[in-house]
């Protein structure tokens, strides 16, 4: 074959898979061959296949009190090489450690990468669970479409993330609060220093336990010298390069005396995420009835898991479906992804009409906002006895208690079974 037909054949590979499902049962997955026009296949993510290499030297978890967010790993890590000839290669649980990358991989040149945040609970009767993963498996595979990273079956992915998690079941920490971040990977590992969709790809996972993050209330500085996403952008995927141009911003709000960024669009200065979590807005209509408003998903911004959760328990809530405890079921609440700029909130703290403000994200579930820094003046925002609203205490309650196994909910998934 000659090495344009080669470049062609290798091309119809990767393009084929941004049509395929992201969930079902299929083991192979069907394509047309560019060149012969035959349907051709080539192998998904298959957890029946896995390999396992067991860590001879295991270390024992460090005492939970210790732990730093990210920094400490568990003794097992998961595998899955990708190529555009092979498709999926056999599943592989092994010792944590290093990668084998060459110093020409995409990634290392290109920014070809992209993860997923999720954890694993443990339950007051000593059951592992998962807070929605489905959610985890459907966005890393809208993500990998917006790279030309390979797209794979999220059903066999999320059954490989259990069994690893039940090798290192030991490290899911006891505490109340704790749990065990787990973050799965894609990169492009092809050795070529070319901008192109790559021929081959790593996915892997690695399993890290963290502690309970207190809701103190934090400080925000409206950044208007620097934005986030932009429109056609790439603001609404989980990947790498979206996060490295916000840590000088994130140092500099930092020297201003400030907690994170406040992320803002256009020259209406619309609010769009509050550091790396999305941001709800709790105001007071002229009726007295309360609005939460969250930006809208308009390609800037990423879907969050917990944003979406906050948002089906409140209209649950509103419904009489399944009410919040710590909310009144006759309260009059009404929830809204809509705009919403700097001039509205600073209006609404002005007539008293803001209620709270916070972020809602994996690693915090819910942080409260008590400033915002904007235009060379401070916004206050109302907080409660114990730096929370309202609204953000009993939606946060909520949300843990479904976490930790407290509520029963179709959105706890056990690891164990």
């Amino acid at each position: 074959m000659s090495s344009m037909l080669r470049s062609i054949h290798i091309v119809g590979n990767i393009a084929r898979r941004a049509f395929r499902p992201i969930y079902g049962t299929r083991l192979m997955s069907a394509y047309v061959d560019p060149l012969s026009g035959q349907p051709a296949e080539l192998p998904d993510i298959q957890h029946g296949r896995l390999i396992i290499d067991k860590n001879e030297q295991p270390t024992p978890p460090p005492p939970s009190e210790t732990l730093v967010f990210g920094r400490t790993f568990t003794d097992h890590m998961l595998t899955i090489e990708w190529s555009a000839t092979n498709g999926w290669e056999a599943p592989h649980i092994k010792p944590y450690g290093p990668l084998n990358l060459a110093p020409s991989s995409s990634v290392l040149h290109y920014a070809q990468t992209l993860f997923e945040g999720m954890k694993a609970y443990r339950t007051d009767d000593d059951r592992i669970q998962l807070f929605r993963p489905d959610m985890n498996m459907k966005r890393m595979n809208n993500s990998a479409r917006r790279i030309a990273l390979p797209t794979f079956n999220g059903d066999s992915l999320l059954e490989l993330i259990k069994k690893l998690i039940r090798m290192d079941r030991h490290w899911v920490p006891k505490e109340p609060g704790h749990s065990l971040y787990i973050r799965p990977t894609l990169i492009a590992s092809q050795q070529a220093i070319q901008v192109s969709p790559p021929t081959e790809a790593i996915l892997f996972v690695i399993c890290s336990p963290v502690g309970p993050y207190f809701p103190k209330p934090v400080s925000l500085y409206a950044t208007t010298e620097y934005i986030r996403a932009a429109p056609g952008g790439t603001g609404a995927f989980k990947l790498g390069v979206n996060y490295a141009p916000a840590v000088m911003p994130q140092k500099m709000v930092a020297e201003k005396g400030y907690s994170q960024n406040l992320w803002l669009h256009g020259p209406e200065h619309y609010l769009t995420e509050v550091g790396t979590m999305n941001m709800f807005v709790v105001l007071k209509k002229d009726d007295g009835d309360l609005e939460i408003v969250t930006p809208p998903l308009d390609g800037m911004i990423l879907p969050g898991i917990t944003r979406d959760s906050v948002l089906q328990l409140l209209r649950d809530h509103i419904s009489g479906t399944r009410p919040i405890r710590g909310l009144d079921k006759g309260e009059k609440l009404a929830v809204s992804e809509r705009g919403i700029t700097m001039k509205e909130v600073k209006d609404a703290s002005q007539t008293g009409k803001l209620v709270e403000l916070f972020g809602a994200g994996t690693a915090a579930i819910i942080s409260p906002v008590h400033k915002i820094g904007y235009l060379n003046e401070d916004i206050e925002i109302p907080t409660g006895p114990d730096g929370m609203g309202r609204i953000a205490r009993a939606v946060r309650k909520e949300l843990s208690d479904i976490q930790w196994g407290k509520i029963s909910h179709p959105w706890s998934v056990p690891v164990d079974e």
